[in-house]
């Protein structure tokens, strides 16, 4: 009996150990069926109902942070080809064969126009000159001037500056960013601001010029006199002048130092030598105004904003008086143009800068006035003012006489931290 049962127990346990044995290795076998029937067949995502509302979507990556040289935002296809072909234009290198000269001061805009990028600033200066007696101020047209051409096709050709003359004064060249929303201020925004902007020693005066593209009265803006009204009438007047290129607004070439001979010597291209391409209906000054023209503004500088405080003390100061914070452009048919707020930092005015002057009339202003310059981009453009003659911003803001003596004096008698905040929000801009 013992045996007999203790046999039952060890077949019970087998069948067990059979059973479960069996079990295990169903149920692995059916686990890897899954896995495998899962890998095969995704399991399905929620999806809303039909009639519901879908998902947001992922939110779209940061724009790129703006830089320098860059066009304005929200310009058209066909308005990024126009500053892309006006961009090929800008580099473009002039030769003897395409008109060079035979005096010029650069062979491309790009020679002069490079810091921070393309279509900044740069420490080359030009040289004009004239003669001055009992205070009026003689260009010198028979003799060249009042712009000396310091480079020329051949020696024989080299410009000097005459003997007659007594003044002589350098200018900078200037940034081009943002000039096309400058073209866009509308003159009844200057005129209004200088109707109303003239307190205490400030007299801006709107320089009233005659657009040689439009031949209307309009109030010039470009130019350290404000001498250009339009960027069609800068690019014209830069081609003839800077490179020596005659177009159809200056369709007569310089001769050097007036030489009439001279320049029958040298000068072989028939003018004008800027022409018109028949499948655009531009010519190389058409392409460059729409460069400018839709050209970005300056970006705001890289990091932290500065307090406040230095805004604050940039309109306490007086600054603000002839440097206008912002303006804004009209109605216009470029939507990147139409009624844009204009961050410039000037009035867009003549003004008496007392030592501070070059001496040189030109187009409406005097001797002894100068436009404000626009202070957006300024912290990347030195060295500072019309000559170059200021290595810092602050030595430029000492500098300051004439109409602008009393702001000098104010930010001079700062203490030094409240000068190094009006310093930072300067370089913010």
């Amino acid at each position: 009996m013992k045996t007999s049962t203790t046999r039952t127990r060890r077949r019970c346990l087998l069948t067990a150990t059979a059973i479960v044995s069996t079990t295990l290795v169903t149920g692995y076998a059916l686990a890897q069926s899954q896995i495998i029937t899962a890998m095969q067949h995704p399991a399905v995502r929620y999806q809303p109902d039909a009639n519901g509302p879908p998902p947001p979507p992922p939110p779209p990556p940061p724009p790129p942070p703006p830089k320098f040289g860059a066009p304005l935002p929200g310009l058209t296809n066909d308005q990024m080809l126009a500053f892309a072909a006006g961009l090929g234009q800008f580099k473009n290198v002039e030769t003897v064969a395409s008109g060079l000269g035979p005096i010029f001061n650069g062979s491309s805009c790009a020679a002069c126009h490079t810091r921070p990028a393309l279509g900044g600033s740069s420490n080359i200066v030009t040289t004009r000159f004239g003669r001055t007696v009992d205070g009026v101020f003689n260009p010198l047209t028979n003799l060249g001037g009042s712009l000396l051409q310091d480079k020329a096709i051949a020696p024989g050709a080299r410009e000097f500056i005459p003997q007659s003359a007594n003044t002589i004064a350098h200018r900078q060249t200037i940034a081009l960013f943002g000039d096309g929303l400058i073209e866009a201020i509308p003159d009844a925004t200057i005129l209004h601001n200088a109707a109303v902007s003239q307190t205490g020693p400030l007299h801006g005066l709107p320089a009233m010029i005659t657009d040689v593209t439009t031949d209307k009265e309009r109030v010039g803006r470009f130019g350290w006199k404000a001498q250009q009204a339009t960027l069609l009438a800068f690019a014209a007047d830069a081609f003839v002048n800077e490179m020596g290129i005659t177009n159809r607004y200056f369709p007569t070439e310089n001769a050097p130092n007036g030489n009439q001979s001279l320049l029958a010597k040298y000068d072989h291209v028939a003018d004008p030598e800027d022409t018109t391409d028949p499948k655009t209906g531009k010519a190389g000054i058409d392409r460059a105004a729409d460069y400018m023209r839709y050209l970005a503004p300056p970006p705001p500088r890289p990091g932290p904003p500065p307090p406040q405080a230095g805004a604050q003390l940039f309109q306490t100061a007086g600054c603000s008086g002839c440097h206008t914070p912002s303006m804004q452009t009209g109605p216009n048919s470029v939507a990147a143009l139409n009624q844009k707020p204009v961050f410039l930092y000037s009035d867009l005015l003549l003004h008496n800068m007392g030592s501070l002057n070059d001496g040189i009339a030109q187009g409406f202003a005097l001797g002894t006035e100068m436009k404000t310059p626009p202070l957006w981009g300024v912290g990347a453009s030195g060295p500072w003012l019309h000559d170059g003659r200021a290595a810092t911003i602050d030595q430029a803001i000492r500098l300051h006489d004439g109409e602008a003596k009393q702001s000098r004096d104010r930010y001079i008698n700062l203490p030094e931290a409240q000068k190094q905040q009006l310093l930072a929000f300067l370089n913010s801009i």
